[in-house]
C-alpha cells in the first residue's frame, strides 16, 4: 500500500473507479481477437493489481469479483464456461497476490503482476480441464500459456506501476 486514502469515502470511490475500469477493460478484451486459445492481454487484471497495492488485498478481491461478474453480464457470458474460466483466473491471481504480498520478498508491481499472471493462467487451465476438455493433453500446452503470461504479467506490472505512480507521486517503489 502506497498511501492510505484520506477517508473511507475516498477509498470506496477509488475502488469503484478501479472496478469500473476493470469492467471496461474486460469488455474491451472480449471484443479483441485472442493471441491464441483463451489468451488475452489481461489488461483488466491490472486494475486489481492497483487495488492491491493502493487499497489492500480485500479490496483487490472485491475489484476482481466485480470485474468478472459485471463484465460477464455485459458481454453475455454470465454462468457460461467463459465466466467460470474468467472467475477461476481472477481468483487464482488474487490468491497469488495475497500470498506474494505476505512473503518477505519485497515484490513490487512487476514482480507481483508476474506471479499473478502465472497463477491466473494456471487456474484457467485447471478449470478448463475440469469444465470443458477433461483431457490431460491440455497440460502439454501449459508451458506455452505460461510463457505468454510471463510477457503480459511484466507489461501489466509496468502499467500498474505507472498508474500507482500517478496515484501517489514519488512514493511508489520501483518495479
Amino acid at each position: 500500500m502506497i498511501r492510505p486514502p484520506r477517508s473511507r469515502l475516498e477509498a470506496d470511490l477509488l475502488a469503484a473507479h478501479l472496478a469500473a475500469a476493470g469492467v471496461a477493460a474486460h469488455v474491451l478484451e472480449a471484443t479483441l481477437p485472442g493471441l491464441g486459445p483463451w489468451f488475452k492481454p489481461g489488461l483488466a487484471n491490472l486494475f486489481t493489481l492497483v487495488a492491491f497495492f493502493h487499497l489492500g488485498w480485500r479490496t483487490a478481491v472485491a475489484v476482481a469479483l466485480i470485474r468478472v461478474v459485471a463484465g460477464s453480464l455485459t458481454v453475455g457470458t454470465f454462468l457460461s464456461p467463459t465466466f467460470f474460466l474468467s472467475l477461476s483466473g481472477a481468483l487464482g491471481a488474487v490468491a497469488a497476490m495475497g500470498v506474494g504480498g505476505l512473503l518477505p520478498l519485497g515484490l513490487g508491481p512487476v514482480g507481483l503482476s508476474l506471479l499473478a499472471a502465472l497463477a491466473h493462467m494456471s487456474a484457467q487451465v485447471v478449470a478448463a480441464f475440469f469444465l470443458i476438455l477433461g483431457h490431460q493433453g491440455l497440460f502439454l500446452a501449459l508451458p506455452w500459456f505460461l510463457a505468454g503470461s510471463w510477457v503480459t504479467g511484466i507489461v501489466n506490472g509496468v502499467l500498474a506501476f505507472l498508474i500507482l505512480e500517478r496515484l501517489a507521486p514519488n512514493q511508489a517503489s520501483p518495479p
